[in-house]
């Protein structure tokens, strides 16, 4: 079994001793574990295949066939995350757009508010979900899913933060490469019943508040639906699915969208429209009616510009941006070089995510369109089985915004929803995630112990640190059965290391990762786990070093 040792009792200091064990001899080739000898130094290792996804999906009237086209595409996604190189420890929650508003009445809207909803959508088209305006949109449900409730039965499981306690959760998870899915059920059939979310959610979306009232309650004991969905040290990532702007309001100033007109773009209409959400919460710059370029910005109640904060009628964009850079923040504390990532699928035209087009920002020639929404389309889509009713979708603003202060690399992470096809958009936002996702190379020179082998044999102990229980928990190396590794009887996680840089042995699981190989490394580690890790752990590995790295690691 592990040991588990008190912190303050051992050191996780330059120097900490390797205690004393038998050698182990493995069957693929003799990997020593003989700690007799003093490890040189302690080195963090970022064994991390942990991914959070979560998808906010706009369920407004005008997202049946977005809903049915990402239901379909979805597997582009879910097979870079599921390839035999990343064999990611993935979560996917799913939330809606609606969180609520004046002029959507909730008994008739019922909006999530960032609850994590995993439900087939089959039952909720039965309910009336997939109905707007007297027209039945319930094919962007059936043409994808055939599989009811009770064919989606949730496995129970646990969470970091759970203690052990394993509950049915309204996420689909794949650790270690099992699923919380019924037996026969995989990812992407799951997905095509739960990602479609209907069309009789709330028209002014909140996309931000929703995605900021998800995050929140998975830190929140009192949510039985969010809770425990973030785990600490797993990467982030954040996926909006949208055709619509962004309209979350602060309560305090509700009543733009019912007696103050100063935002509305007709004030002869006998209701607020969508052009609220544009007009409160955006600037442009030019006289029109084209724009050079359209920016978020924080208005008053009376229409005053560069207000407060506090005074904003929108929600500020800066509650988004430093809500989720906290949690960036707190996680790299645990991976300096780990980054939240965020992506739209939304309102600008295709092309734009390598920058080879442009959003055009402009006033919509049609009077009815621009009373409806204050700004023309920003991208558009057309329908040969309906020339006169093209698909299309308004410029994102502040969602791009939110999104760009999280882009990593050139490539901007914002795709066209003005698409008939979401495959490549999906597989780009996939392998972002991908990308995140880095080998466990040890980042010093490993002492070989035995020079006479002509691979690497090394002595090391890997440790799982927890810094709030002050606790240090060795984990033991993983046992070699039928060309696989298996965590060894009574133990939840075990750990192997790669010592074969060029493919050299008849085996392949002992092969290092190419990135680990380029960077001049001579070892990496794998980590098999069973279940969540516990809240707050790292993992540090420590090794006998080379006395002579330039020799033994000249790439280094």
């Amino acid at each position: 079994m592990s040991r588990v040792t008190s912190l303050s009792r051992l050191s996780l200091t330059a120097g900490a001793a390797l205690a004393l064990t038998a050698c182990l001899e493995h069957p693929i080739k003799k990997v020593l574990y003989d700690k007799s000898s003093e490890a040189q130094e302690n080195v963090a290792i970022a064994i991390n295949k942990d991914v959070d996804i979560l998808f906010v999906i706009d369920n407004s009237g005008s997202m049946a066939d977005e809903q049915a086209l990402l239901a379909k595409n979805f597997a582009a996604f879910i097979n870079v995350l599921e390839a035999d190189d990343v064999n990611a420890n993935y979560r996917i929650g799913i939330t809606t757009t609606d969180s609520g508003n004046p002029r959507c009445p909730a008994a008739q809207t019922t909006p999530e508010g960032g609850k994590l909803v995993l439900s087939s959508c089959v039952g909720r088209a039965a309910l009336g979900d997939f109905s707007f305006n007297m027209e039945d949109y319930s094919y962007a449900c059936t043409d994808v899913c055939d599989l009811d409730d009770d064919a989606l039965q949730i496995k129970p499981t646990e969470h970091q933060y759970s203690n052990g306690e394993k509950a049915p959760r309204n996420w689909i998870e794949r650790i270690e490469e099992e699923t919380n899915l019924p037996d026969g059920v995989s990812t992407i059939q799951a997905f095509q019943c739960f990602g479609p979310q209907g069309v009789s959610g709330c028209g002014f979306e909140q996309h931000l508040e929703s995605m900021y009232k998800a995050l929140a309650l998975a830190s929140q004991e009192t949510s039985t639906t969010n809770y425990g969905f973030i785990r600490d040290t797993a990467i982030l990532s954040i996926v909006f699915i949208t055709d619509e702007l962004d309209c979350s309001h602060n309560d305090k100033f509700k009543e733009i969208f019912t007696t103050n007109k100063t935002f509305w773009e007709d004030p002869d209409r006998p209701d607020a429209t969508s052009a609220v959400c544009f007009n409160a919460g955006v600037k442009c710059e030019g006289a029109g009616p084209t724009y050079t370029r359209c920016e978020s910005a924080n208005y008053g109640i009376d229409g005053s510009s560069g207000v407060d904060d506090a005074d904003a009628v929108l929600q500020p964009l800066s509650k988004y941006i430093n809500f989720v850079q906290g949690l960036e923040n707190e996680k790299k504390t645990f991976d300096t070089t780990q980054e939240v990532l965020v992506a739209l699928i939304a309102g600008v035209p295709p092309g734009y995510e390598s920058g080879d087009k442009e959003i055009v920002y402009e006033d919509d020639t049609d009077p009815e369109e621009q009373a409806l929404f204050g700004i023309g389309k920003g991208c558009t889509l057309p329908n040969p089985d309906d020339p006169m009713n093209p698909q299309t979708a308004m410029p994102p603003v502040r969602e791009r915004e939110f999104a760009e202060a999280f882009q990593v690399g050139d490539d901007r992470n914002l795709f066209s929803i003005c698409q008939d096809d979401y495959s490549i958009a999906l597989q780009a936002i996939a392998n972002k995630i991908r990308d995140q996702i880095k080998p466990a190379c040890m980042t010093k020179c490993v002492k070989d112990v035995d020079p006479s082998d002509p691979l690497l044999q090394p002595n090391c102990q890997i440790f799982e640190d927890n810094l709030a229980a002050m606790t240090r928990n060795e984990i033991l190396p993983c046992d070699e059965v039928g060309g696989a590794w298996v965590t060894p009887a009574g133990e939840t996680a075990c750990f192997a290391m790669l010592i074969d840089p060029g493919g050299d042995t008849d085996s392949t699981i002992d092969d290092m990762s190419p990135e680990c190989v380029m960077e001049g490394y001579n070892l990496e580690f794998l980590l098999k786990r069973s279940g969540a890790a516990p809240a707050g752990t790292t993992i540090s590995a420590a090794c006998e070093l080379s006395p002579n790295p330039n020799n033994d690691c000249p790439m280094l």
